[in-house]
């Protein structure tokens, strides 16, 4: 293991953490909020110094990344910046609780979106604003960001892409992976940017329009206020929910349509499966809801901004579905754990992983019905590997472990079972709003700093998609073999 690199990386990454943070700095000059400006300041000095203290004492010329290197250092980036993240909403006293802050950061930048936040409505702009950009940031990957902005990045580099982006299949789209990298980051920024500009022509200023934009394209889902999106034009909450179905794809999809590969971007069956599954969603739940709802047009509304919040793990909410029939929570539920497509910013176990368990699943009924039948699984129009395929199982199988884990060691809060069980669900899959107590209209304030921390990790370990964390916590990834 090349730890030097590790921990190399890691310094640069903290003084791209103290840029960042000079971001939300300005927001406080330009609102005047004293306090929020010496906040962010000092997090970001402290950030930049530790930053090139430890990039000096790292220096190596050996500049190669391994495999078990891209997942230690996608799991600590994670960590530090969600440490780092979260103090400056203590020194200025807009989260006072460190606690709570951890939990508030660390859903940032997992793009999860629940909150302990009782009254977001009281916080600076300052705080609003580095809550959403948080969402910004984890929603394509900080060290993708990173990649894409520093040079000396290996091709070897594609170890640390394969550990921080979602979905069973990471490759690169171009030979290099810092032009890799780029591509992606100029898709987010021209999707993003064209949001900011939609939105700015309905019912929001250009605030609004950003920190919702923001939480759209990281599929985030911090608000500004304490109802959501639910107070906004129809016009808002309509740009809202296209744009959370379209940062729900995969974006090599969108780079298909860039070079012109039309017909190759429109074959792909996780992108038809994807649609599928969110047109029959709205429509079960538009027909189950249009007799509780002020006409055809509102329910339909409703149905397709809920839907689309949740498949892409958005959070946004424009109705409290708590509320819904049990048919439409129960369809909710579902998209929950599927959520969107590989290669997107979205959470969840992935439409592609769903698909191929599914196959996997038909395979073994023909096997058990046609004992001598030799079969392969395609996808995407390609046979799959076996190494894809064992991939595939063993992460289902170690999510439904930690999951589990979660949901017993929250288990004792003294709320219902739908409660804690989708807190977890909302959690680990990176959705944020749940059920009864943690529903739309709810938050996660009641529950203790234990289960915030335990709810905090689930974040992780689900954005992440569990194998980073795991490795860097193994005490094999550390120790030296003989």
């Amino acid at each position: 293991m090349n730890k030097r690199m590790v921990f190399r990386t890691i310094g640069r990454l903290l003084q791209i953490t103290a840029l960042l943070l000079l971001v939300p700095a300005i927001v406080a000059i330009i609102y005047g909020e004293t306090k929020q400006i010496f906040a962010f300041a000092i997090t970001a000095l402290g950030s930049l110094v530790l930053g090139v203290i430890i990039s000096l004492i790292t220096k190596t010329k050996n500049k190669v990344i391994y495999a078990k290197d891209g997942f230690a250092i996608t799991a600590l980036a994670w960590i530090g910046m969600a440490l780092v993240g979260a103090v400056p909403f203590v020194i200025s006293g807009d989260i006072p609780n460190y606690v709570n802050a951890i939990f508030e950061t660390v859903s940032g930048f997992t793009t999860t979106g629940a909150s302990v936040l009782t009254n977001v409505e009281a916080l600076s702009q300052s705080a609003l604003f580095w809550r959403s950009f948080t969402h910004w940031i984890g929603g394509m990957g900080v060290l993708v960001f990173v990649m894409a902005l520093l040079p000396n990045f290996t091709d070897r580099s594609i170890h640390i892409m394969r550990a921080e982006m979602p979905g069973p299949i990471v490759g690169k789209l171009v030979p290099r992976v810092k032009d890799t990298a780029k591509i992606l980051y100029m898709i987010y920024i021209i999707l993003t940017v064209l949001e900011i500009v939609l939105l700015r022509l309905g019912d929001m200023n250009w605030f609004e329009s950003i920190v919702h934009a923001f939480g759209t394209a990281g599929t985030g889902g911090f608000g500004i206020k304490g109802d959501s999106i639910a107070s906004y034009s129809p016009y808002s909450q309509w740009v809202i929910a296209i744009f959370m179905l379209i940062f729900g794809i995969n974006f090599n999809v969108y780079y298909l349509l860039l070079m012109r590969r039309v017909r190759t971007a429109l074959k792909s069956s996780e992108l038809w499966c994807y649609i599928s599954i969110v047109f029959v969603s709205i429509t079960a739940i538009t027909v189950n809801i249009v007799s509780m709802s002020k006409g055809v047009s509102e329910a339909i509304r409703n149905s397709v901004f809920q839907v689309a919040s949740i498949i892409s793990t958005t959070g946004y909410a424009t109705a409290d579905f708590n509320q819904w029939p049990g048919a439409c929570k129960a369809i909710l539920f579902l998209l929950m754990i599927t959520g969107a497509c590989a290669g997107s910013t979205a959470g969840g176990l992935k439409i592609s992983r769903v698909v191929i368990l599914f196959k996997a699943v038909l395979k073994e009924i023909r096997k058990m019905l046609h004992p001598r039948s030799v079969s392969k699984i395609h996808f995407e129009g390609k046979p799959l590997e076996d190494a894809t395929m064992n991939s595939v199982t063993t992460y289902f199988v170690i999510y439904m472990i930690c999951f589990l884990g979660a949901f017993l060691l929250i288990s004792f809060e003294n709320f219902g079972f739908e409660s804690n069980f989708s807190a977890v669900v909302a959690c680990f899959n990176n959705i944020g709003p749940g059920f009864e107590a943690v529903g739309p209209t709810s938050n996660y304030s009641a529950y203790t700093d234990f289960s915030k921390i335990v709810l905090s990790f689930a974040m992780l370990l689900g954005r992440l998609e569990i194998f980073p964390i795991i490795i860097f916590l193994s005490p094999y990834t550390w120790i030296k073999k003989k």
